[in-house]
């Protein structure tokens, strides 16, 4: 295989993932002390949506601590809320999917992550994020939802 084939098969598989972000770490505050390794945690983390400009989105999640916690070993409970705001003039950079996910984050070593998936509520014209825990086998029925009005200037343009 010459290189321009691996980069352009690259070029591809990267394209073909979903638009997710990485979220900044706002702050954290111990919820249980720990000997050996962090404390157990509740993080709070902020990402802008990618396809959203003026709107940001705070998640809050629980993360385990100890010797398991530290390695990334692990698996941090389903536990997480999402709140999401108007932080500027809102606009849409391209025409929105029904439904998109546009944050995933690891909970675990292995199969489990805490999602936020963008739903467009074109009648109401209104953005609707919600956030779950989802596991190979067993996902967690826990979820959180929070939605964000666009103006009347900005109306909600689907694919």
């Amino acid at each position: 295989m010459d290189v321009k084939t691996f980069l352009l098969g690259a070029l591809g598989a990267a394209l073909a993932l979903p638009l997710c972000v990485q979220a900044e770490t706002v702050g954290a505050v111990d919820t249980a002390f720990k000997l050996i390794g962090r404390n157990h945690q509740v993080v709070v983390e902020v990402f802008d949506d990618p396809k959203v400009k003026g709107v940001s989105c705070y998640v809050s999640r629980a993360r385990t601590g100890g010797i398991k916690g530290t390695l990334g070993l692990a698996e941090d409970t389903a536990d997480a809320s999402v709140a999401c705001r108007q932080v500027g003039e809102i606009s849409l950079l391209e025409p929105l999917e029904q439904q998109e996910e546009v944050f995933s984050e690891r909970a675990s070593i292995l199969f489990k992550k805490v999602r936020i998936v963008r739903m467009a509520d074109a009648r109401r014209n209104t953005l609707v994020y919600l956030v779950y825990s989802d596991k190979l086998i067993d996902g967690s029925p826990q979820n959180n939802v929070t939605a964000v009005p666009l103006p009347a200037s900005v109306p909600l343009k689907l694919r």
